[in-house]
């Protein structure tokens, strides 16, 4: 058989970049190994794509000045790069359709041609980004797959003035996006609608049969197997009497969550129980750093800082146990980064990072208020922290789930049967991407 012919749009696709253009990127290459593909990004990208070794045949820059001025303004309303992603995600909403203009005056007439046999749009991941290509190709019977689309969790009870910090004001108007014009024929007219997350599921299919026959649950996030390559054997017991070591990686911004875990950690570290290392950068590291000052703990907390995405790996490789008590997190790719290392983890049942983890793979934490959460954080850690060799155990099978699951060659796979059912048509069974269960 021959293989498929897919013309990809990823409007944001670089290997050097991190979020949605690392996913850009990673799934586009990886669904270039199995089946005919050619991507179609902006042109922000090309150097970094060239410079990773992608073919220059193999994919088409085409520039969108209004995304740029966008990212500007963006930048100035948000007071940086750091926070408000509302705004950033709203505006570059508004600035995306020249893409897609762009790209049907290019590749209109070899779609009306039969170059391609269908179209996915992998980004934006936004879940309120119309496409404007969808009855286009609806008419010319190309079948579009959509996704993963992901967005919209809403702020958890107690935590307004943590929203207010991260500049979220623009999310109480979210619901205004169902008035944005494209946005329901695009929902109507896919073939296949890849959802990202539970929530997002919900609400895109919500009241909506025709929807949620077309709906398909995939998780955004895989890791590069060739980035972690380190397999776990059943282990020994590990020494007795050694700290367990705990590690936390993210933006040090109130809504991640660092505060807590250190707040909850802190009987564990007095009494040398436990290690703990905290990775990122951001405006609570100066506080961070105050708190285990004043504690005295300076010899069992270490503040790496920002560390480049090819150095994670080295950082993590040293725990046992991932910590993160994130209260808003859509995707969670460094929960499964970490699983990939062997680490077993420590989230919050609420959102992404959740939903990476089955049964048995770690250790879900009830959404609750900071009180709440940090007490729950640390009943959880005092026990984890007593039994080193269950806490090995579980790392060995969230090792296994991700590595079986969660790679993007494995997710290049699972889409090739979302591409399959999609040329079919609905109501075609659903295909089962094998993602319920644990190992």
């Amino acid at each position: 058989m021959k293989p498929l012919r897919v013309l990809i749009l990823a409007e944001a696709a670089n290997p050097e970049l991190t979020s949605v253009a690392l996913i850009g990127y990673s799934l586009s290459q990886a669904l270039g190994q199995v089946c005919d593909a050619h991507l179609v990004t902006e042109s922000r990208n090309e150097a970094a794509l060239l410079q990773a070794g992608v073919a220059p045949e193999s994919f088409t820059a085409i520039t969108n000045p209004a995304q740029r001025v966008a990212f500007r303004l963006a930048t100035l309303l948000r007071g940086g790069t750091s926070l408000g992603w509302t705004i950033h995600s709203a505006l570059s909403t508004l600035a995306y359709p020249l893409f897609e203009y762009k790209v049907w005056r290019q590749f209109g007439p070899r779609l009306r041609a039969g170059e391609f046999d269908l179209v996915h749009r992998i980004t934006p991941l936004s879940p309120t980004t119309p496409c404007y290509l969808t009855k286009k190709l609806a008419r010319l019977g190309v079948p579009l797959v959509l996704g993963p689309l992901n967005g919209g969790i809403p702020w958890p009870p107690g935590f307004n003035q943590v929203r207010h910090a991260e500049r979220e004001w623009l999310g109480y108007f979210r619901d205004l996006h169902r008035l944005l014009p494209g946005l329901k024929a695009t929902r109507d007219h896919a073939a296949a609608l890849v959802l990202a997350s539970r929530h997002t599921y919900g609400e895109v299919t919500a009241k909506q049969a025709q929807r949620e026959a077309k709906a398909i649950w995939l998780p955004e996030n895989a890791i590069d197997p060739e980035r972690f390559p380190e397999v776990m054997v059943e282990p020994a017991t590990p020494p007795a009497g050694v700290p367990m070591r705990v590690a936390f990686l993210g933006r040090l911004v109130p809504y991640k969550g660092a505060d807590m875990l250190l707040e909850a950690a802190l009987p564990l570290l007095r009494e040398g129980r436990m290690t703990l290392e905290i990775i990122g950068d951001g405006p609570q590291l100066a506080d961070l750093k105050a708190r285990v000052a004043q504690e005295n703990l300076g010899s069992t907390v270490d503040f790496p800082g920002w560390v480049a995405h090819a150095d994670v790996r080295r950082h993590l490789a040293k725990a046992q146990i991932f910590a993160f008590p994130s209260v808003r997190e859509f995707g969670g790719g460094v929960v499964l980064e970490a699983m990939a290392l062997g680490l077993a983890p420590v989230v919050i049942d609420y959102g992404g990072p959740a939903e990476l983890i089955p049964q048995g793979c770690g250790t879900l934490v009830p959404m609750g208020e900071r009180a709440a959460i940090i007490r729950a954080f640390q009943r959880v850690l005092t026990v984890l922290t007593a039994d080193p060799a269950a806490v090995h155990a579980t790392g060995l099978r969230a090792q296994r789930h991700v590595r079986a699951h969660f790679t993007w060659p494995a997710k290049a796979q699972q889409l090739l049967k979302v591409y399959a059912w999609a040329l079919q048509g609905t109501p075609a069974p659903k295909p089962d991407l094998g993602l319920e269960g644990g190992e």
